[in-house]
């Protein structure tokens, strides 16, 4: 039970993270300090995306789903967890690298409108 529970919270974390990876740097917009943990979170992202590397998260969670009695699963979050609500075909490179390239130009449009915003004041 416990297993299971530990699994699952990673998961929440994992849906956290992505959340704060793409949309983190609004809170910019209100607290310019917030980009020292966003950008470096964003960058990560970006960079798991475009080389189609696995998040050490989802090692963590087949970890913790063998322990409770459940089959882990291959491949990554996205690909078990995202893409079968996006794209039920299954995840592509090509898909996952414009997935990386659409979260690098929505944080380059969100850093935008903070710079104009500080520039302002």
């Amino acid at each position: 039970m416990i297993d299971r529970l530990a699994a699952d919270a990673v998961v929440a974390l994992h849906v956290a993270y992505i959340a704060f990876a793409c949309l983190g740097g609004l809170l910019a917009l209100r607290h310019p300090g917030w980009a020292l943990a966003h950008l470096p979170a964003a960058a990560w992202g970006a960079y798991a995306e475009l080389s189609a590397t696995v998040c050490p998260l989802t090692p963590l969670e087949n970890h913790f789903r063998r322990r409770a009695g459940e089959a882990g699963y291959g491949g990554g979050f996205v690909e078990h967890y995202v893409m079968p609500l996006l794209y039920p075909a299954g995840l592509t490179q090509d898909i996952q690298a414009w997935l990386g390239v659409f979260l690098l130009a929505l944080n380059a449009a969100i850093y935008a409108l903070v710079i104009a915003r500080r520039r302002r004041r």
